[in-house]
């Protein structure tokens, strides 16, 4: 079971840490993809997300590679249900829902379904 979360979470970093990428660099083509009208001041403010991205990715990957079993599995448990809500949040989001802020919704309910998965007792 470890194993198995500690592979959810790094692969959920990298999926994280390419959005914090392109919430930083690009927001308004983010912003855009999500079917929002994009400003100066939400594009800043996906920028800030973009930067927490930056740490939650960072801080992801450090407990897959180096942290304690305690440590796994309660971001494991966190993870679980942050990536359902990630999910829930995306497709009530204000606006027209477009095939990019579905897809991303499906990538917060599969990483939802991967932490239940990993966090299983058994195989």
């Amino acid at each position: 079971m470890e194993l198995r979360i500690r592979k959810v979470l790094l692969a959920g970093a990298s999926v994280f840490g390419l959005s914090a990428v392109l919430l930083i660099v690009l927001p308004g083509l983010f912003n855009g993809l999500l079917g929002l009208t994009t400003n100066g001041p939400l594009e800043w403010s996906m920028r800030m997300v973009g930067i927490t991205l930056v740490a939650l990715s960072g801080n992801m990957f450090s407990v897959s590679r180096w942290g304690t079993w305690q440590s796994v599995r309660f971001s494991g448990r966190l993870m679980q249900i942050s990536a359902f809500l990630l999910g829930v949040v995306t497709l009530l989001m204000p606006g027209k829902q477009t095939w990019f802020s579905i897809a991303y919704a499906v990538v917060g309910f599969g990483f939802s379904a991967a932490y239940t998965w990993a966090l299983a007792k058994r195989s």
